[in-house]
């Protein structure tokens, strides 16, 4: 599938990204595709790849661009590396809900503005920490993000005061969350808060729970699932389908 490298502009200077299209001629919908803690990496873009092939034009941004050209992590060896475990910890933990909001404009910009999208309104999907830049891009770019989705995303409804959950009432996108049995980081608790949020804002709104463990639809993650990811593109074709 074709691919181009560009960067993108930022409020705090240039991020690196990729567009993933289909073959032939466009404009397609365009799709922001949010990675899990990993970032962007060879399976993000296989994932990236992947959509295109399903009609979309997928924007791959390096979330992690204010650190500078950072070192791949080893997602088979980076939770047992204490050292890399507290990299990765550490750059999770500099993406505050402000800075995401502060992406997430550019990244929407960027992408309605590439010749390959159509329409004035684009998709959102994350995964894990992706899932929740997902549901917060949704809320933070309300007239410009048509349908956002979450798979396996953690901590998206908590007692944080910046809780996702918290601002569902400015979501206008149809969102579809996808949690798994085995995933501490989303139980049934948060998965019930976040749908009463969803439900009182009078979003259209479908959350499920697949027979999987957290990381299901990555393809390098150790808990990747292949019934599981495919279920999980057959509900993003669904979704997009539907309203992009």
């Amino acid at each position: 599938m074709p691919r181009t490298d560009f960067t993108i502009s930022t409020p705090d200077g240039d991020a690196v990204a990729t567009l993933h299209t289909p073959d032939g001629d466009g404009p397609w919908p365009g799709v922001l595709l949010y990675p899990d803690a990993g970032g962007v990496r060879a399976a993000i873009h296989d994932m990236g790849a992947h959509l295109a092939t399903l009609g979309y034009a997928v924007l791959l941004p390096d979330v992690y661009h204010r650190h500078g050209d950072w070192a791949p992590f080893d997602f088979a060896t980076v939770f047992s590396d204490q050292p890399e475990r507290a990299r990765l910890m550490g750059m999770v933990g500099s993406l505050t809900p402000e800075l995401v909001a502060v992406d997430a404009e550019a990244w929407v910009t960027a992408l309605l503005a590439r010749p390959e999208v159509e329409g004035t309104t684009v998709g959102t999907t994350g995964y894990c920490m992706g899932g929740v830049m997902s549901l917060r891009t949704a809320a933070t770019q309300p007239e410009r993000v048509a349908a956002a989705a979450s798979f396996h995303g953690g901590n998206l409804a908590t007692d944080d005061p910046a809780s996702v959950h918290r601002l569902a009432d400015r979501i206008r996108a149809e969102v579809y969350v996808a949690g798994a049995t085995d995933d501490a980081s989303f139980p049934d608790e948060q998965k019930q808060r976040l749908g009463d949020a969803l439900s009182a804002a009078g979003v259209s709104a479908t959350l499920e729970t697949y027979p999987a463990a957290h990381g299901f639809a990555v393809p390098d993650a150790p808990s990747h699932d292949d019934d599981a990811e495919q279920r999980h593109w057959d509900a993003l074709h669904r979704l997009f389908g539907a309203n992009l």
